[in-house]
């Protein structure tokens, strides 16, 4: 029992240091954040502002729209969301649960998909958006996700379904449940961590996506919340980084929030996504 204590105490003793030295730019942006203007480039660093500004969270919020950035941005967030997990999880059991002869070969080619870089594809998927007349709408962020939710997130809900047991599918068979049931009523509840890790993903993708609003969206009132950021930074020629920070720490705290809450099952989700291949 000491030895496991001191084992214990040993690995946090280890883990400490780097755990700070992670911290410091995410505490930096937050002393920053809190910095009249003329602190913020003294050397050597202040670390505690002097004054403490919690003015500069409003000033910048005000500087340019960005509530409502921060409105588009949940929006395409949520619905983009709910279409990777719900379109995932049923091309997923489609590969772990149906029978098909050429199933391995598909999930294989699917895989293969993975390995295309964006920019072999991004053209070809500007130009269809463009004929199908969506440029300048929330439509090309939020419709793709409704289309199988991306191979990785397949991957990971297939990998999950393959360590319940298949006799959950066959008792329900004998009790006359169909496809839909089974994957309804028994699948997606004994699901809840890789559930949860696949929306904490896709969340965090579609908040913080910077690139596709940028190539879709070109009037103010529907820039997100990233883009919004290089907006106000553009305007006011980074000079305000103390502003820049306090709106940073702004976008980031929804994504912090969320991983904060939903860390325990993340982590098993990935764990357990892993045990059966």
């Amino acid at each position: 029992m000491k030895k496991k204590i001191i084992k214990i105490i040993i690995g946090y003793l280890l883990l400490i240091p780097f755990a700070i030295l992670f911290l410091i730019p995410f505490l930096w942006s937050i002393s920053t954040a809190l910095k009249p203007l003329d602190q913020v480039f003294l050397f050597p660093p202040k670390w505690i502002p002097d004054p403490v500004m919690w003015d500069n969270f409003i000033i910048g919020w005000r500087s340019v729209p960005f509530g409502r950035f921060f409105l588009n941005t949940t929006i395409i967030t949520v619905l983009a969301v709910l279409g990777t997990v719900l379109s995932s999880s049923i091309v997923a059991y489609g590969f772990a649960r149906l029978e098909s002869f050429d199933k391995n070969i598909l999930f294989i080619i699917l895989l293969s998909t993975m390995m295309l870089p964006g920019q072999v594809t991004m053209i070809p998927i500007y130009i269809l958006f463009k004929n199908l007349g969506w440029l300048n709408t929330f439509f090309p962020l939020i419709i793709p996700s409704w289309f199988g939710g991306g191979a990785f997130n397949i991957f990971l809900f297939r990998q999950f379904f393959l360590t319940i047991p298949k006799e959950f599918d066959d008792a329900a068979k004998v009790d006359g449940a169909g496809y839909f049931d089974i994957f309804w009523e028994i699948i997606l509840p004994l699901s809840k961590p890789v559930l949860i890790t696949i929306t904490i993903f896709s969340f965090i993708y579609h908040w913080n996506d910077f690139l596709n609003p940028l190539i879709y969206l070109n009037k103010m009132e529907k820039f997100t919340i990233a883009v919004g950021l290089r907006y106000f930074q553009n305007a006011y020629q980074a000079t305000y980084i103390n502003l820049m920070m306090a709106v940073s720490l702004i976008a980031l705290a929804p994504v912090l929030v969320i991983f904060l809450l939903a860390q325990r099952f993340f982590i098993k989700g990935i764990v357990l996504s892993g045990l059966k291949g």
